[in-house]
C-alpha cells in the first residue's frame, strides 16, 4: 500500500466537497511510516484516553469483594457480569479515601482532599483536570462531565467529579441528545451567526471587567492584590477557554454513522414526566456516548457520576423495595442486602454492556478502544458509610503497558490517589512521585 512512502495524514485532515468538510476518523494513514514496523509503534501512536466513574453510596462489598486473589480470582455475584472481561481488569481491595465516609466523598474523590468542612467548601484541581491540562488541548472538548443530574450541586450531593485549578467544580450534563449534540450536530448558518455573536459579546465583557479590576488595583493593599491577582488568573482562564471555542467553532465536527443522530434526535433524562424513564435505555445511550466521543478523538477525558451520592440510584424496572440509600442502612437485614446486591449487579451489567461496546471498536494498529482507554470506577465510601474498604476497579490499558492482576489485595487503607496515579501514569500525564496522598504507583500494574 502506498501509505508507507507518503507523508503521514494530520490528525486534522478533513474532506472536502459537495459543499461540506468533514474530519477524518484515526486513520492508518496517520500514523508515521516507522509506525508500521511494529504493532507496539503503531500503538504508541494512538492517543490515550482516560476515564472515572462514581457510584455513590459505596455497594454491597459483601459480594462485591472477591475470596481469593490473582489474575484467576473467582468472580463474586455483583462482580459475576464482568468475568468474560478477565483479562481487562484488575478489583482492588484495601482502598481508602481519607476524608471520604458519610456522604462527601464525592467532594474529595479525585482531589485527595479535605474539600467540604463543616459549612465550608476548598477543594483543589481533580486528577482528571491534571490529565486534561496534559492529553486533552488537542481535542474539542479537553474534558467532558457526565451525571446523572445535570449541573454541579455545589453545597449538596455533587454532580460533577472535576474542578479546575481554581477549586470551581466544572458543570455535568445529564442529557444524551445535547451531549451527542455539542459532539457531532453540524450547526446551520443562523446558530453560527448566533455563536459568533456570542463570542463577540464575551470577549467585550471580558475587556471591561478587566480594565475595572486594573483600575482597581492601583487603589487596594497587598493582601487584597494577591487576591485580585486570583481573580485575574481565573479572567485569563476564560479568555483561554474563549480562544480555544473560537478556533474549535471553525473546524468540523466528526461525521458518524446516521443512526446514532436517530437515536440521540429526541431529549432523555431522568426528568422525562410520567414514567417514561427507563434507566436501561438511559444507560446504554450514555455509555455508547462515550465509546463515541473517545472514538472520534473528541476527547479524551471524562468523569461521569453513574450514581449520586446519598440521593436516587433506584428505578421502578429494577424491582428493589427501597431506594439505594435507605437499602445501604442495611442493619443486616437479609431482604436489604440482597435488594442491595441486586442493583449492584444490575449496574455492572450496564458496565459490561460498556465494556463490551470498548472492545468492539478497532483502532489502527488492529488492537481495542478499551485498550487504548484507562476506566477507573469507585466510590466515596464502602459498605456501612466506611471510609475504607471501596468497590474499586481499573480496566482497560493493555496497549499502554497495563499489566492487570484480576484480583489485588493492596495493602490496608492504601489511598485511592495511588489507583488514579497509576492511571496517570500509563497516561504519560506528568505527576511525578508525589500525587495527592500516594504512596506511589502501583507497581504490578505496570509490568
Amino acid at each position: 500500500m502506498n501509505i508507507l512512502t507518503q507523508k503521514p495524514l494530520s490528525r486534522r485532515a478533513a474532506l472536502q466537497g459537495v459543499g461540506a468538510s468533514l474530519s477524518l476518523p484515526f486513520l492508518e494513514a496517520m500514523l508515521p511510516k516507522s509506525a508500521f514496523s511494529s504493532t507496539a509503534a503503531a500503538g504508541s501512536a494512538i492517543p490515550r484516553r482516560g476515564a472515572w466513574f462514581y457510584f455513590g453510596t459505596g455497594m454491597n462489598m459483601r459480594q462485591f469483594e472477591p475470596t481469593d486473589e490473582g489474575k484467576n480470582f473467582t468472580f463474586p455475584r455483583i462482580l459475576k457480569p464482568l468475568e468474560k472481561f478477565r483479562g481487562d481488569l484488575t478489583v482492588f481491595s484495601g482502598t481508602c479515601l481519607e476524608h471520604g465516609g458519610g456522604h462527601h466523598g464525592d467532594y474529595t474523590f479525585l482531589t485527595g482532599v479535605e474539600a467540604k468542612k463543616g459549612g465550608a467548601i476548598q477543594n483543589t484541581i481533580s486528577c482528571d483536570q491534571v490529565a486534561a491540562e496534559a492529553i486533552g488541548r488537542d481535542t474539542r472538548f479537553p474534558s467532558l462531565q457526565l451525571c446523572i443530574q445535570r449541573g454541579t450541586g455545589f453545597g449538596a450531593n455533587l454532580r460533577t467529579l472535576s474542578w479546575n485549578r481554581n477549586g470551581v467544580p466544572l458543570a455535568s450534563e445529564n442529557d444524551p441528545h445535547v451531549v451527542f449534540n455539542r459532539l457531532f450536530k453540524v450547526d446551520g448558518p443562523e446558530e453560527r451567526e448566533t455563536r459568533e455573536r456570542g463570542f463577540r459579546r464575551r470577549g467585550s465583557i471580558l475587556d471591561v471587567v478587566l480594565d475595572d479590576a486594573h483600575r482597581l488595583e492601583k487603589k487596594v493593599g497587598k493582601t487584597d492584590k494577591e487576591k485580585l491577582d486570583e481573580y485575574f488568573n481565573s479572567i485569563r482562564e476564560v479568555e483561554k477557554q474563549l480562544e480555544r471555542d473560537e478556533d474549535w467553532s471553525v473546524k468540523p465536527k466528526p461525521e458518524i454513522d446516521p443512526k446514532y443522530a436517530d437515536r440521540y434526535a429526541d431529549s432523555y433524562s431522568i426528568h422525562l414526566p410520567g414514567g417514561q424513564f427507563v434507566y436501561d435505555k438511559y444507560a446504554k445511550l450514555m455509555y455508547d456516548l462515550i465509546t463515541l466521543a473517545f472514538q472520534t478523538d473528541s476527547t479524551r477525558v471524562i468523569t461521569y457520576v453513574v450514581r449520586q451520592e446519598s440521593s436516587g440510584g433506584v428505578f421502578p424496572e429494577f424491582g428493589v423495595s427501597k431506594g439505594y440509600h435507605e437499602l445501604s442502612h442495611h442493619g443486616n437485614d437479609p431482604k436489604n442486602l440482597e435488594e442491595l446486591a441486586a442493583v449492584d449487579t444490575i449496574y455492572q451489567d450496564h458496565w459490561a454492556y460498556f465494556l463490551e461496546r470498548m472492545k468492539a471498536v478497532k483502532e489502527a494498529d488492529g488492537r481495542s478502544l478499551l485498550d487504548h482507554c484507562l476506566l477507573g470506577y469507585s466510590s466515596g465510601m464502602g459498605i456501612g458509610h466506611s471510609k475504607n474498604r471501596l468497590p474499586t476497579a481499573m480496566f482497560g490499558g493493555g496497549a499502554m503497558g497495563v499489566d492487570h492482576q484480576g484480583h489485588m489485595k493492596l495493602k490496608d487503607d492504601t489511598p485511592l490517589s495511588a489507583v488514579w496515579h497509576t492511571m496517570l501514569d500509563r497516561l504519560e500525564v506528568p505527576v511525578g512521585e508525589s500525587f495527592q496522598d500516594s504512596p506511589g504507583v502501583i507497581r504490578e500494574m505496570v509490568g
